[in-house]
Parts: structure tokens; sequence; C-alpha cells
């Protein structure tokens, strides 16, 4: 399923209405916004569970992942 969670983050990333949603969500609710992107996943055929998600983003080299990580650190 990791290949479940990076195919989810290109679709994500590459829907920038998506990625401000779930950042705005992340800044006030981490957890719910991982919640969301499981959610997302299931609703697009990708399911992923949260440790996938983290796992994932935990290893992504991008700049700009890596300062919304920081942002959202509560919960993912």
């Amino acid at each position: 399923m990791t290949n479940n969670a990076a195919e989810l983050y290109q679709r994500i990333k590459a829907d920038p209405e998506h990625t401000q949603v779930l950042f705005r969500q992340a800044l006030q609710d981490p957890q719910g916004a991982l919640t969301a992107i499981c959610q997302l996943g299931e609703s697009l055929g990708l399911p992923v569970t949260s440790d996938e998600v983290k796992a994932y983003l935990e290893g992504i080299d991008d700049g700009d992942t890596k300062q919304w990580l920081v942002k959202a650190r509560g919960g993912l």
C-alpha cells in the first residue's frame, strides 16, 4: 500500500484546491487532516492507513512538503 500513498500524494499535490483544504485542516486539526487523507484514498481506490501516510511523508524529499509538515506536526 506504500505505492498507494505515493500515488495519493501525487494526486493531492496536483490539485491545488484540495491541497489548500487539507493544509488549512492540518493547521486546525492535524489528526482530522490525516483521517481526511485516508478517506480520500478510499474514495479514489487508493486505500492507505494513517501509518502508511506518515511513513511516506517522513521519507519524502520535498521542501514544500517538509514545511507543511512542520506546521501540521501535531497529528502527522
